[in-house]
């Protein structure tokens, strides 16, 4: 096994018994899956086990992918792309089931990213950092702009946590496998981004002054890390 690269945030999950915990999460047989950034297949195979129609690596490593084409040349339903999530579109698919362990270091990146795809998503199974796991987890109190725009979009749940042993080389961070689900609901995510924008923009003001609204409602008069999400998705409601 070739030495991880800390720019690409790599760290391989060797465990059998979580890769296949992870693909517990969904339903793989007989649909579309997408994993980004493969590695050397780990979880690859572990999914494949469950008898997808297809699946979709990608892998921006250029060295990983020459090996991931090499390993997977005599199976038809892998499709190898060597790109960056970031820059794929996903607009062409319907009812995708992404699968994968996201590089920590743009996690909550790729996740925003692929929000703007809901409608082409099915439902989506992260191993991210248990941390960043959190912030997404509008559940809990102290509402950010990850639990808002995450509730508008989808149904979350933390599915359970990860220990660092399972990889290669271990992370100094601990780890959660975590699940969005999207809803079938029109959204404006442009709209939804620039609300976010505004009422998070200065927390400690009170929402009429961050929203520039004269409207006589007692939520509006509060903080935002004041609220809880459904007070949240009221507000917004409103806007």
């Amino acid at each position: 096994m070739a030495k991880p690269k800390k720019s690409l945030s790599q760290n391989f999950l060797i465990d059998k018994n979580i890769s296949k915990k992870i693909v517990d999460q969904t339903i793989v047989e007989g649909n579309e899956i997408l994993e980004i950034g493969p590695g050397y297949g780990f979880l690859t195979d572990s999914i494949l086990e469950r008898k997808p129609k297809k699946i979709y690596l990608i892998e921006k490593d250029i060295n990983l992918k020459k090996k991931l084409i090499e390993k997977y040349k005599n199976n038809k339903i892998v499709n190898i792309i060597g790109d960056d999530i970031l820059s794929t579109s996903l607009s062409d698919f319907k009812n995708l089931i992404i699968i994968s362990n996201l590089p920590y270091n743009i996690s909550s990146k790729i996740i925003l990213y692929l929000f703007n795809y809901k409608n082409n998503i099915y439902e989506m199974i992260f191993m991210i950092q248990k941390e960043m796991s959190l912030k997404f987890d509008y559940k809990l109190p102290k509402m950010n702009k990850y639990k808002f725009l995450t509730r508008i979009v989808s149904n979350y749940n933390r599915c359970f946590d990860v220990s660092s042993k399972v990889f290669f080389p271990k992370p100094k961070v601990k780890s959660t496998i975590v699940k969005f689900k999207f809803n079938k609901k029109n959204i404006d995510l442009n709209k939804a981004n620039y609300f976010s924008a505004k009422i998070f923009k200065n927390v400690r003001k009170k929402i009429y002054n961050n929203l520039d609204t004269n409207i006589e409602n007692n939520l509006f008069n509060k903080r935002v890390d004041q609220l809880n999400i459904d007070e949240l998705v009221s507000i917004y409601d409103f806007f």
